[in-house]
């Protein structure tokens, strides 16, 4: 019996290692033919914390153009929203709301940015508000049914040599910011890294929006962005403060 077993096993291990080895190959098959090809090698590694570029204590001097050319519609929407909210000082970041997308790009109020960088996915965080956006480095569409329109919308991605070719649809109407747009807005972007003459990396995002509903024109903007190496993230929960107020009222309840 023990010589038998010790056949079964060799037998099995036999059966095993064709099975291992081919499972192994489609794996680095997958991974070459994949239409990203992306290798730390290959493109740009935009990983790591980036703060705004060329501005005092980094923070923005970028600003949404003054005569953006909106259509009669968006400057409708965006006065009645307007008329709503600045008589009382209101507004989306009161109420924990995140700029949304080109928003959190162009500016985030000074707060930095952290890149994550995936063969198959970009991962950028803002610190203001913790938003999130991923761009998925892939050449196969999504059916735009498939889609719910968000602040920061879809995003895909390629690349072109070192450039970063990015597309955002599937935006929901925003008026509440200055980079308002209707749904039906598109945005495409073009990251290149490079470094200034002080040797410090910069990212440069060329962004081009167009939105047949809200803008006469195509509107572009380009964004740099300083890499900000040793420093970290910070939280930001923005409802934090507000839930320990209702907890300390809930205490001043108690107590009476």
């Amino acid at each position: 019996m023990k010589d038998d077993s010790f056949l079964a096993a060799c037998w099995s291990g036999l059966r095993l290692k064709p099975v291992l080895a081919l499972g192994l190959a489609v794996l680095i098959i997958g991974f070459a033919g994949s239409p990203t090809g992306w290798t730390a090698e290959t493109y740009p590694d935009f990983s790591g914390v980036w703060k705004s570029y060329g501005t005092s204590r980094g923070r923005p001097s970028l600003r949404w153009p003054a005569d953006a050319p909106f259509t009669e519609e968006a400057k409708a929407k965006i006065a009645e929203y307007h008329a709503l909210v600045d008589p009382i000082g209101d507004g989306p970041g009161a109420h924990c709301v995140g700029a949304g997308f080109p928003g959190n790009m162009l500016s985030s109020g000074g707060y930095p940015m952290e890149i994550i960088q995936r063969p198959e996915q970009i991962t950028v965080i803002y610190e203001a508000f913790t938003e999130v956006r991923r761009i998925y480095i892939t050449d196969k569409p999504v059916d735009p049914k498939d889609l719910i329109p968000t602040r920061n919308g879809y995003s895909v991605g390629h690349w072109e040599g070192d450039t970063l070719i990015v597309e955002t649809t599937s935006l929901e109407e925003q008026v509440d910011l200055a980079a308002a747009h209707s749904e039906q807005a598109k945005v495409i972007e073009r990251y290149q890294l490079g470094t200034d003459d002080q040797g410090t990396k910069v990212l440069t995002a060329e962004m081009t929006m167009t939105d047949p509903v809200f803008y006469s024109r195509p509107v572009s903007m380009t964004k740099k962005w300083a890499a900000a190496p040793g420093q970290r993230m910070l939280n930001y929960d923005c409802t934090e403060p507000e839930w320990q107020d209702h907890i300390e009222k809930l205490r001043q309840q108690a107590a009476h």
